[in-house]
């Protein structure tokens, strides 16, 4: 794999990125391939994993240090599976990390969703897909928005995690920071947590 992507001479790293690198806009360098970056990854899928699925949400309030936006990270599993994760800048400024999680948990809520209509193709009927979130904020907000007063800026698309919340389509719970597995994808981690994350994601075991 090293060789295939260019990387023999590459200088190992324990981790993607250290956590003291501050990342700006780079107005000359070249756009990065997502379709090799993702070609670099290496995941493992066990034979035998079950159908229940979860979606773990976390973000990264304000962490580009241009625009000052915040970044959403998802990931899906189906049983011990990872089927699907991406990482998007939220187009809107967030104003606290309450509403910057909430974001994320909706986007994790329109996954599950899609998740659900591509089972029923199958002939698979999930009842309603668990939500990982990490802030109790968000997690307050999507069962009962209306007592969120200092909320009430919060665009009304992004209302429709409450409304499939009290449609009993997804349910939503409360997950340790150290045991949200969407953070790796939205900030750069200590070692020991990245490994830990890493081997959450089902990624290939590195050897030091």
């Amino acid at each position: 794999m090293l060789k295939k992507f260019g990387l023999e001479d590459s200088k190992p790293m324990k981790t993607p990125m250290s956590m003291e690198t501050k990342l700006t806009r780079d107005e000359e360098g070249e756009s990065v391939d997502n379709t090799k970056y993702r070609g670099v990854i290496g995941l493992w899928y066990p034979n035998g994993s079950g159908i229940e699925t979860i979606v773990y949400a976390d973000s990264d309030h304000a962490g580009d240090y241009v625009d000052r936006k915040s970044t959403s990270g998802v990931c899906t599993y189906m049983g011990c599976c990872l089927t699907s994760w991406f990482l998007k800048k939220q187009t809107a400024l967030a104003i606290s990390t309450t509403e910057a999680e909430y974001v994320s948990a909706g986007k994790a809520c329109q996954q599950a969703l899609w998740m659900k209509q591509a089972l029923l193709d199958y002939g698979v009927w999930l009842d309603d897909i668990l939500i990982m979130c990490d802030n109790k904020g968000a997690i307050d907000l999507s069962k009962n928005h209306v007592q969120h007063s200092q909320t009430k800026h919060i665009e009304i698309r992004h209302h429709f995690l409450f409304d499939n919340v009290q449609k009993g389509n997804i349910s939503i719970e409360n997950v340790s920071s150290e045991d949200n597995i969407a953070d790796i994808l939205t900030k750069p981690l200590k070692r020991g947590l990245f490994n830990y994350l890493r081997l959450g994601l089902g990624m290939m075991e590195q050897i030091d």
